[in-house]
Formats: C-alpha cells, structure tokens, sequence
C-alpha cells in the first residue's frame, strides 16, 4: 500500500482522486445491494444486506484515506448508477447478473491502495452474486430458453426465407405471402416441438424418480439386512454412506412402528431439476410466440408496402437491430459479455440469410 496512505491526510492529486471515485463507486454498490434487499425475504435478504454493509467497510476504508475529507466526491460511474436505477424498479434476475459483472470488474487487485482483503472481497462478492443469480437463472431457463431460441429462429429463418424468395424477382405480393407461411409454419413447429422436449424430458425423470409405494416395505426390513443401502448406492452414494443413511431410515421407522415416521422421499437421494426444465406447456407457448414475434419483424417492410432493394435493406437493418438486442440480453443474464454475445447473434443471422440470398440471385438469373 502507498506508504502516506495511512495518515489520510496526504496522496498525490491522482491518489486522492482515485480515492473520492472509488468511494463514490462503493456508495453507489451499497445502495444497490440495499436496494436488491428490499425487494427480497429471508436469507437473499440477509445475504444482500450482508453484501452492502461489506461495501461500506470498503468505503470507510476510502474515506479513511482521505482523512474524512469528503468535498470533491464525484457521482459514481455510469454502469453503478444505471445499476442503481434498473434495482430501485426491478429488482430482478437481470439487475443480479449485471451486479455480478460489475463486482468482476473491480480494480483492487491491482491498485496499490486497496488491501489484499477488499480485493478478496470483490472476488467473493462475484461468487455470491453468482449464486443468487444462479436461483433466478434456474427458475426461468427452460421458459427463457424457448424464448431466445423462439425469437432468434423466427429473425433468422423468415429473414432468409424472404431475401431468397425476393431475390429471385418475384412479386412483392409473394414475397409477403410467403413470409406470413413461413411465420405460421415455423411458430407452429416451434411450439409442438418444445412441448414434445419438454414433456419427454420430465417423462425421462419422472421414470427415474423413487417409486411412491417402496416406503411401504421400510417397516418391515431387516435393519442387519438392509436392502436400502442398495437403493442409495444406485443412486450415487458411497457404500459407507449409503448404509449409514439406510440405518437411520430403516431405525427411525421401526422405532416409531409406523410409515409415518418415514418421509415420503425416503428412497430420494438428489432432487429433481423440474424447476429448471419448466413445463411442457408454458415452453411451447414462449416458443410459438417469439418465433411469432422474430418471424414478423423482416417481413414488415412487405406488410407496410415495400418492395425490391429498399425492402431488403430494412429488413435486414431491422432483424440487426433485433438480434443484437437478444444477444446482447443472452451475454447480460449469462454473466458474459453481452457485446460479444451480440455480435455473434448477428453474425450467424446475417450469415445465414446471405447465402440465401446469393442463393435466390443465383435461381432469378437462371429462371431469368
């Protein structure tokens, strides 16, 4: 640590500057966490509260530096207080996973002032984000997956369905009726086919799960002998462990003479992620919809009247835009670069729709 550090009084100009930012930064991340906190119950509560009375240990670490000084202290940055804004109004899984970025940015691993605790600090904070993101990512990844994919597929193949089919020359009347086909039929395909995979992968757990009415031999087993030991090991546990879990059930249940003494997971060793996959139903209603919703934007300039190159252009402009909103917001809630999850949404989309297009210049030649 700089050495006139600790007097609080002293610091170059450019230490002290640093000092009134990061102070302000941590304030600012505070607040947020507080925030987040209000909007939650029990341990996220507990959790984020914890986080924002971390950050103001880090603060006061600052304004320690600063001798108490605090004139001068400037607005934290842009990325912290648009933090703050989207937190105060939602309070979502998004502002976590934004919250999560922010904590991996942090400069103290390498700033001479900061202490190797904070910087320890940050790492942690990271990870904790992380794993209250992680519970909101879980309950709406199968739904949230259905939708990226929906919407992304509705951009990318209606896009290239139309510049190929108006490639070739043709009316623009066919080029619009073709694109509302191609809009019904691929939402439609979308959907069944998400609820067909949803629905086969919960029949593919459920079949795996504990049988409902094994519980009923516990009573009766010989707790020398005991079979559930194998249950356990079958599902995962070691041999030590799954006959230490088997004694205790097998004990608990004879003790107390009754099934009801055994829980009604009592043969369960993990859970199942259903929460994670979503529902059958919902999966294939996002599907549709944002297929629906991505197939309807390139054939918009058909819809308003357009035609030939002018057309082209602005749908492809258009389709950009939306798939490097959809990438960007993929690269935010995955706790990735959201400027590099856009560029490659739009560089697959835009790739697959100019083959399609060579492809349609290519057959108007020929049929020309």
């Amino acid at each position: 640590m700089n050495d006139t550090a600790g007097t609080g009084a002293q610091g170059s100009a450019a230490d002290r500057a640093r000092w009134r930012r990061y102070l302000a930064d941590e304030r600012a991340e505070a607040v947020v966490y507080r925030e987040l906190a209000g909007r939650r119950t029990g341990e996220e509560r507990e959790i984020l509260l914890a986080l924002a009375a971390a950050e103001g240990r880090h603060e006061a670490h600052w304004l320690r530096l600063l001798g108490g000084d605090e004139t001068g202290i400037p607005r934290a940055d842009l990325r912290t207080r648009l933090l703050g804004w989207f937190a105060r109004r939602f309070g979502s899984i998004f502002v976590l996973a934004l919250a999560q970025q922010a904590e991996g940015r942090s400069p103290y691993s390498t700033d001479p002032d900061a202490t190797p605790a904070m910087a320890a600090d940050e790492r942690i904070h990271g990870e904790v984000v992380r794993g209250l993101a992680a519970r909101g990512r879980r309950s709406l990844a199968g739904t949230f997956r259905a939708a990226v994919f929906g919407a992304n597929d509705g951009l990318v193949s209606n896009l290239a369905l139309v510049l190929g089919i108006g490639a070739t020359g043709v009316p623009a009347s066919v080029v619009l009726f073709t694109g509302v086909a191609g809009l019904l039929a691929g939402a439609l395909s979308m959907g069944a086919g998400e609820y067909v995979s949803v629905r086969s992968q919960r029949e593919l757990l459920e079949a795996s799960a504990p049988d409902p009415t094994a519980r009923e031999a516990l009573i009766d087993l010989d707790i020398d002998a005991n079979e559930l030991a194998l249950v356990y090991r079958a599902r995962g546990m070691d041999d030590a462990e799954a006959r230490a879990q088997a004694a205790r059930m097998v004990a608990r249940v004879q003790a107390a003479g009754a099934l009801a003494a055994a829980p009604s997971d009592a043969l369960a060793v993990v859970e199942d992620d259903d929460e994670a996959i979503g529902t059958g139903l919902s999966a294939a209603v996002s599907s549709f919809l944002f297929f629906a919703s991505g197939a309807l934007i390139p054939v918009l300039p058909w819809i308003f009247g357009m035609s030939g190159l002018p057309a082209t252009i602005l749908a492809t402009v258009l389709v950009s835009v939306a798939l490097v909103i959809t990438g960007a917001t993929v690269g935010v809630l995955s706790g990735a670069s959201p400027v590099r999850r856009a560029l490659r949404q739009l560089g697959i989309g835009l790739g697959a729709a100019a083959v399609t297009y060579a492809l349609g210049l290519a057959f108007g030649t020929t049929i020309a």
